[in-house]
């Protein structure tokens, strides 16, 4: 049916500021609900922020039109966020409130490590260089394992670069983290021995239980192990299995090693007394 409705030129005041109100709000809605689309399909990738504001442990960047959250499980260690600085972030991921979109970012997370590389590295982003796994603690040391598609093409080389220009770049905007970059193996002896890089490994043992006995000389053992256990745990996160690192040279013989240089100390420190036995007599 069709009503035909009076023409109406003037409105009253409050007519007219309901009309503004639900106008500017579905403009705002809209406003959010394309920010919102934007930014979902971005979950997984990088975006460049800068830091906005600092509320308690939780950090705001701006990312030009809205503002992304940086929770602080998700902030690297020892890293300053000063207002203004700039910084690469990953998207976590993108939730809907009555507020509008809210964009948790990471810093910390493994997979903006690989993100980045393939931002660097042209062989990475063609597929003829794979990441097949990363381990990383974020601020201060990073593994990651890569392999190549291609015969002709190191991926290790591909990784860092020439005159190590690409992993430089990444490490750079990593605040100074060290990464290894890893030969990746469908050998998992040969594996956790690439894993425990950069300490060369004399034996790896392949155990049943998901266990690793992998083998070093004395001199590699506490670069094996690396600082506080840090690069053997690496390693375990990388492969997956559980490292056992240990020397090649049994306790006895080191025992056996240690006794005559005892006996020499014993020895030294008798004659010094008869020494001095003697000398206290000639006084008297």
């Amino acid at each position: 049916l069709l009503i035909p409705l009076p023409e109406k030129t003037e409105f009253g005041r409050i007519a007219t500021q309901t009309a503004k109100q639900v106008l500017l709000q579905k403009v705002k809605e809209t406003q959010r609900e394309v920010i919102y689309e934007k930014y979902k399909q971005k979950e997984g990738e990088v975006i460049s922020g800068l830091v906005q504001r600092a509320e308690s442990n939780t950090i705001f960047f701006d990312l030009g039109d809205t503002v992304g959250i940086l929770p602080a499980e998700e902030k690297m260690e020892g890293e300053n966020y000063f207002p203004g600085r700039r910084f690469q972030l990953y998207i976590l991921s993108v939730d809907k409130t009555p507020r509008g979109p809210v964009i948790f970012l990471s810093r910390a997370y493994p997979k903006l490590v690989s993100k980045l590389f393939e931002s660097e590295v042209p062989e990475l982003a063609e597929g003829q260089v794979v990441i097949k796994s990363i381990a990383r603690e974020a601020g201060s040391h990073c593994k990651v394992a890569v392999a190549s598609t291609d015969s002709d093409i190191d991926p290790i080389g591909a990784m860092v670069g020439q005159r190590g220009t690409r992993i430089l770049t990444v490490t750079n905007e990593l605040n100074g983290e060290k990464i290894d970059i890893i030969k990746w193996s469908e050998k998992p002896e040969e594996y956790v021995a690439n894993a425990l890089a950069p300490a060369k490994v004399v034996e790896v043992k392949i155990d049943s239980q998901n266990t690793a006995l992998a083998l070093v000389e004395p001199g590699q053992l506490s670069l094996a192990i690396g600082r506080k256990g840090q690069n053997v745990r690496l390693a375990a996160k990388l492969t997956g299995w559980k490292i056992d690192v240990q020397s090649t040279e049994p306790e006895e013989e080191k025992a056996s090693e240690e006794e005559p240089e005892e006996k020499e100390e014993n020895q030294k420190n008798e004659e010094s007394e008869k020494e001095k036995e003697e000398k206290s007599k000639k006084k008297n």
